[in-house]
């Protein structure tokens, strides 16, 4: 028996080991695709909303008919005001920008082949991220905005991280460290896609409740709405913290939950894009 056992050991162990590093291989690549597939939902729904506002609020501008933003934003145009129209009209537009800035820069192929052009598209998406960021805080404290008290103060912490972030990911940049400047770019993105988190958001809240639930869709103004401005950066920030610590992570049950958890966010973000899509956005155009 013990000649045995000592021969047929070896035999065994090598078997064990490929069998778990195949599952492993396996479990990192499904992690590794699935938030490709997140990003590649991501990028379509933000390009989509970009089209809207290019044509919504540009097509406005382009035909001096800046009433029709109010359509859509609540006092977005108010007669006399130029240098609030002003501000409403590069708040939007540098979104679209932005929005197509972001996914040029998070793109690892173009990064690698127009290092020049990484470096210039990311610092004028820097420096329109901050600008855009401190003039939505003028819109709120001093345009009137509509919702309350909270969701003013949600939105303001959003464009109080987007500045951070900025700050943060050019200061690791210039330092010569690359990871930690990926990383805080990365916070970057997802807050600066705070407002378009914020709408689908809204919108698939809408849907799965068939109608407003949790907020007055006259003023505006309710928990659900509270809740989710403070959510629409806070919760995407969270999920690129739990995908970090999943991707260094020696755990393959973490690194597949990960990935589930991926997967799922993917479905929902295709849905909500969606959702706003036919709701918001193409009714509009």
């Amino acid at each position: 028996m013990n000649s045995h056992t000592a021969v047929s050991m070896p035999r065994t162990a090598p078997t064990s080991t490929a069998g778990a590093g195949a599952r492993r291989d396996t479990v990192d690549t499904a992690l590794a695709w699935s938030a490709r597939l997140w990003f590649g939902v991501a990028i379509l729904g933000q390009l989509l909303f970009a089209w809207y506002v290019a044509l919504f609020y540009g097509g406005a501008l382009a035909h001096g008919d800046l009433a029709q933003w109010n359509k859509v934003m609540p006092r977005g145009y108010v007669a006399g005001d130029t240098a609030g129209n002003a501000a409403v009209g590069m708040h939007v537009l540098v979104a679209v920008v932005i929005t197509v800035g972001g996914a040029l820069q998070l793109l690892t192929p173009l990064r690698r082949l127009a290092p020049v052009f990484h470096r210039w598209n990311g610092r004028m998406y820097v420096l329109l991220a901050v600008a855009s960021s401190l003039v939505g805080l003028y819109m709120v404290w001093f345009r009137g905005a509509v919702g309350g008290l909270a969701q003013h103060v949600g939105i303001s912490g959003n464009a109080v991280l987007i500045v951070l972030c900025a700050v943060l990911a050019v200061h690791h940049a210039r330092a010569g460290r690359i990871m930690l400047h990926r990383r805080w770019a990365l916070r970057l993105f997802l807050a600066v896609s705070g407002v378009w988190f914020f709408r689908i958001g809204l919108m698939a809240w809408i849907v799965a409740n068939r109608g407003p639930a949790g907020f007055d869709p006259v003023t505006f103004q309710g928990p659900f709405l509270s809740f989710l401005s403070f959510a629409q950066y806070l919760l995407p920030l969270a999920v690129l913290e739990l995908y970090a610590r999943a991707q260094a992570s020696d755990s393959v049950a973490a690194r597949g939950t990960m990935a589930v958890v991926m997967l799922g966010l993917g479905a929902a973000t295709a849905a909500g894009s969606a959702a706003a899509a036919m709701i918001l956005w193409l009714p509009h155009l």
